[in-house]
């Protein structure tokens, strides 16, 4: 029998690809503030962090209640583009991932998790909508943990499921998820879809599309079928 071994998925960027979203939400945000919107660049940089920690980066300036006004309009917004039953989620899947997820969930040592900057309410209607509710052993939010790329997500889930951080890989599209993954010390795969450049990285293994997510899982975790 072989050892069990943990699977990390960053979300925005990584499995769904939720900038539509994420872009109208900040657009309404610094309108409703009267402020100049980021480009569209700054804003994808952001993503992953703590919605907290992404208005510092964004507005370095502005006062601490300016900026919560800024995370409140964002949240509001949110909410409002997704509809009372989280039905008008328009992030979509990457094509793939479905499939990906599914193999690794048919594996009995294989066991998911996700860690992402999505709120708790956020990732449930992300989750419902796609199908996937269930599918982790192991769900880190934002709202119960410091913004990547802070390890405590990444050790948080290694705790709840058991799993050694040497049997353990973080997945991810930013520079935020891979810098988390090694202060946890985990392995790394980068992705190249997604909202950082992929030469910025610098993971364990670099992926270009999911059909490759179970050959880079077995490398790293020594795991051959």
């Amino acid at each position: 029998m072989r050892d069990l071994r943990l699977v990390i998925f960053d979300v925005d960027g990584t499995l769904v690809d939720s900038q539509a979203e994420i872009m109208a939400a900040m657009i309404f945000a610094f309108g409703a503030n009267s402020l100049a919107v980021p480009e569209r660049a700054a804003v994808l940089s952001i993503v992953g962090l703590s919605l907290d920690e992404a208005f510092v980066k964004l507005c370095p300036e502005a006062s601490p209640p300016a900026r919560a006004l800024l995370v409140q309009a964002y949240k509001d917004a949110f909410n409002d583009l997704r509809g009372a039953d989280g039905q008008g989620e328009r992030s979509p899947l990457f094509p793939g991932a479905r499939d990906a997820l599914a193999l690794l969930q048919a594996q009995d040592h294989t066991l998911l998790a996700v860690a992402t900057g999505k709120s708790r309410r956020g990732l449930d209607k992300m989750l419902e909508k796609h199908g996937l509710t269930g599918m982790f052993h192991s769900e880190q939010v934002a709202d119960h943990h410091p913004s990547k790329p802070n390890p405590s997500m990444i050790l948080t889930a290694l705790n709840e499921t058991g799993i050694a951080a040497r049997a353990a890989i973080m997945l991810g599209d930013t520079t935020y998820d891979m810098d988390m993954g090694r202060a946890a010390g985990v392995r790394t795969i980068g992705v190249s879809w997604g909202y950082h450049p992929a030469e910025a990285l610098q993971p364990d293994i670099l992926i270009h599309d999911f059909a490759a997510l179970g050959g880079a899982v077995d490398q790293l975790t020594g795991s051959q079928p």
